[in-house]
């Protein structure tokens, strides 16, 4: 019996997410992926920055191999 209601909150919270979504506009759609590609970006630079200082704290010279 509680899997079963379990079950049906699932469906009833599943169905209630789909009738409130809604396709993104064009211009919503490519400013989201612009902002999520700066984001990957800045992420990746961070990353290389803090490989480079690591670098050359240990090794006293600029090698990632």
């Amino acid at each position: 019996m509680r899997l079963i209601s379990t079950l049906k909150n699932f469906m009833q919270n599943s169905r209630r997410i789909i009738n409130i979504s809604y396709k993104p506009s064009q211009s919503e759609f490519k400013r989201s992926a612009k902002l999520i590609i700066i984001g990957i970006l800045l992420i990746g630079a961070l990353g290389f920055i803090i490989a480079v200082l690591i670098s050359l704290i240990v090794t006293g010279n600029f090698s990632l191999a």
